[in-house]
């Protein structure tokens, strides 16, 4: 068992983890007056294994046929499951854009940021990034601050955020943190990514980067979000679940990744909520961020139709001890943390525009 740990990458991340623990066992434990953000950030890629257009455009249209049917849940202040597109750039079709809108505007998600890059510079992945929010921004996605500068949130693709392969391949840019946050990013999402080698000793946390940011794996280093501090020079880690949990009589890697072969269960959907990520001070408002690759044809089937009701049921489930659930987008999640920062209590969905406003075809 170790030894299959050990090929995980243990190292990049059980240090924190250890930390994790600790910080865990001090936190009191809050039910009756809880709050459970919950926000499904998919790497959403029709075109994902070299597909031509025309399964592309099948795999978009299982989506806008079978995602509404999960209307038929209801969080606590009476919305629908919102999922979080995170799309990538260089997949940019047209129709894919429209057909997504069609999605945002009944209310079942925003569109964000996804890319994969190689070998680029700080000038060719501005280009790109530019290139990716004007396309997105046609079809109102999107969202603008006053003075209309683009607002978005971010996933790297294949991890490698900040060049932090140990081949420093899917990237090339040492400071990218600052080439997004240049450009309106105002949060990454991309971890946890265990057991692959970009994960950072960064654990179920939501944080500030610091230190010299201009370099390469700068997010291995950071400030935990509280109550009372924040900044607006730097874009937020927002950090999903990562854990070892029991499975049968062994233990498994949970790292918060719904995928065919590993679909959401109620054993599951525990082990995310009980990793009590929070921001420090508020430990009532709890933050679950998990990730996926919904195009797929078999992930799509673990979160449409019963996949999908499974999630959501278990999801439910947890009002029973004493949750109030927030289905959000990783935009009102964020607006919900700088909430939190600014010493805001109470119902979190008071926040959930608190910064960042929706996009166009959200708020039409």
């Amino acid at each position: 068992m170790f030894s299959r740990l050990r090929k995980k990458n243990l190292h990049q991340w059980l240090p924190d983890y250890a930390r994790h623990l600790a910080r865990r066992g001090r936190t009191p434990r809050t039910r009756g007056d809880a709050h459970l953000l919950f926000a499904l950030c998919d790497h959403y890629e029709p075109l994902h294994g070299h597909a031509d257009d025309a399964t592309g455009t099948a795999r978009v249209d299982a989506w806008v046929k079978g995602y509404p049917a999960l209307g038929e849940f209801r969080d606590s202040n009476g919305r629908p499951p919102r999922h979080g597109f995170f799309f990538p750039g260089e997949e940019y079709r047209p129709y894919f854009m429209d057909q997504l809108a069609g999605l945002v505007k009944q209310g079942f998600g925003e569109v964000e940021v996804h890319l994969h890059h190689d070998g680029d510079t700080r000038a060719t992945l501005t280009e790109k990034l530019n290139e990716t929010l004007k396309t997105f921004a046609q079809h109102g996605h999107i969202s603008r601050d006053a003075k209309g500068k683009y607002k978005w949130a971010f996933i790297h693709g294949n991890w490698s955020l900040a060049n932090s392969r140990p081949d420093r391949k899917w990237c090339g840019v040492d400071d990218e943190l600052l080439v997004l946050h240049e450009l309106g990013c105002y949060a990454d999402l991309t971890f946890p990514s265990a057991p692959d080698p970009c994960q950072p000793d960064k654990v179920n946390l939501i944080y500030w980067p610091d230190g010299d940011l201009s370099k390469r794996r700068c997010f291995e280093h950071g400030e935990r979000a509280r109550v009372g501090a924040m900044y607006d020079d730097r874009l937020l880690m927002i950090t999903g679940p990562l854990s070892l949990a029991r499975k049968g009589l062994g233990m498994r890697l949970e790292n918060g990744a719904i995928t065919g072969d590993d679909p959401p269960t109620a054993t599951r959907v525990k082990s995310w909520i009980d990793q009590a990520i929070h921001i420090e001070g508020r430990p009532e408002w709890v933050f679950v961020k998990v990730h996926t690759h919904g195009a797929i044809e078999s992930t799509a089937k673990s979160l449409l139709g019963e996949g999908g009701r499974n999630l959501h049921a278990a999801l439910h489930a947890q009002t029973r001890d004493g949750f109030r659930l927030h289905y959000v987008t990783a935009r009102e999640m964020f607006n919900v943390a700088r909430a939190a920062m600014d010493g805001k209590l109470g119902d979190p969905s008071a926040y959930y525009d608190y910064v960042i406003a929706p996009p166009p075809v959200g708020a039409a």
